[in-house]
């Protein structure tokens, strides 16, 4: 049976990350950069080649004992094969200005104590394998051993989404390990968190 490992992104190459997200798709396209544009920036201004290189930067790839990293990467017997974001939240401009995280709830923005995930991604030909599970389970570990209070995210409440709307994980996924609900601020989008 192949093994799952999942490694901090700064131990993955770039290269890596790249065959995650391929070279065509949503994935591609994004680069996971939605959440990092401050709210002056335009992401449909921004072309790929701009948001894989701010990617690069964030995640320090091929920099092994990196003091910061943007997420991480996740191998099934030495492929990469996922890729999750998880950060303080406030390293998540996009949030701050979102209405969805904060739709019935009055706390701090900006706490960096409240860590985030903000995309669950599994490369192409992978998807169904328990990928994604599996990187929302290392993620509470990885927050938990860097000092956070709590880890957040904001899953899709249903498996009928569209390509662009799965990145950020079903509500199950995130049940099962450990999280619990907060609140729907829609009908198809919940907020889940777990406390350290």
């Amino acid at each position: 049976m192949a093994e799952l490992q999942i490694r901090p992104a700064n131990e993955a190459s770039w290269d890596d990350l790249q065959a995650i997200f391929g070279t065509r798709g949503s994935g591609a396209r994004c680069q996971c950069q939605r959440y990092k544009l401050l709210p002056r920036e335009s992401f449909a201004d921004q072309p790929v080649e701009e948001r894989q290189f701010r990617l690069r930067e964030q995640t320090e790839c091929g920099t092994p004992g990196a003091a910061t990293t943007s997420g991480l990467v996740a191998y099934l017997d030495d492929q990469p094969v996922g890729w999750c974001a998880v950060q303080p939240r406030p390293e998540f401009p996009g949030l701050r200005h979102s209405s969805v995280p904060w739709a019935g709830r009055d706390e701090d923005r900006s706490d960096p104590t409240v860590w985030a995930i903000t995309c669950v991604f599994a490369r192409a030909h992978f998807r169904k394998r328990g990928v994604s599970a599996a990187l929302i389970v290392a993620a509470v570990d990885f927050a938990r051993a860097r000092g956070a209070d709590a880890l957040e995210a904001y899953p899709m409440t249903t498996r009928a989404a569209i390509d662009e709307e799965l990145h950020h994980g079903i509500l199950s996924s995130y049940l099962d390990a450990g999280f619990t609900e907060l609140t729907r601020p829609t009908q198809r989008r919940a907020v889940v968190r777990v406390d350290f």
